[in-house]
């Protein structure tokens, strides 16, 4: 999959839409948790839109994607408090990385979780990374049905977070994206790590 990405990556930045989508995310996200002094994992970061966006208030970010090339551009930044890594989020990563050492307080993940082959085991490998008490925070596209190239529904969200250990779990829709298809909902799923 991250060939795909690679693609995309050098144009990624100066997309309306993916611009668009970042900043609406990012807005959502203030409203939901404070990120002040807090440390973040980006999952699926793509080239940083939202990474850029948190790391002015964040203490540190750890910025993760699949694809070198968009890693690439994430680096070219130079965001002081960003790591970034392009590998699979893995048992081992996490042994052996040192920016796992410490637990995140945020982990948000942009227009991912649709895209991944196992969503629901990564969901618990992310709950694993994260402080009691810490939130996991989703954006993906909105769908009637749960279809990787169409997004996710409602119930499949709070399903597999549930199914994840997850509690305190809300699922809105906080934007909408215009595009050649017409308006595209986007979901937010947002759950607790909590006992």
């Amino acid at each position: 999959m991250n060939d795909s990405w690679d693609d995309y990556a050098l144009e990624w930045d100066a997309n309306d839409d993916v611009i668009n989508y970042s900043e609406k995310a990012y807005k959502s996200l203030l409203q939901v948790v404070k990120i002040e002094n807090k440390n973040i994992l980006d999952f699926g970061c793509g080239t940083g839109l939202l990474t850029q966006q948190m790391a002015s208030s964040a203490k540190m970010i750890v910025a993760l994607d699949l694809s070198p090339k968009m890693i690439s551009v994430l680096d070219s930044k130079n965001i002081r408090n960003v790591i970034s890594i392009s590998e699979p989020l893995t048992i081992d990563l996490i042994n052996v990385n040192a920016a796992f050492e410490n637990k995140f307080h945020i982990i948000v993940a942009s227009s991912v979780f649709s895209f991944l082959p196992d969503y629901e085991s990564t969901l618990t490998l992310l709950k694993s990374l994260l402080h009691n008490d810490g939130l996991l925070v989703q954006w993906d596209w909105l769908s009637a049905e749960n279809k990787p190239e169409y997004g996710l529904t409602e119930a499949g969200i709070y399903q597999a977070l549930n199914d994840a250990g997850f509690k305190q779990i809300s699922i809105t829709k906080p934007f909408a994206v215009s595009g050649p298809e017409g308006s595209m909902p986007v979901v937010m799923g947002v759950a607790k790590n909590a006992g």
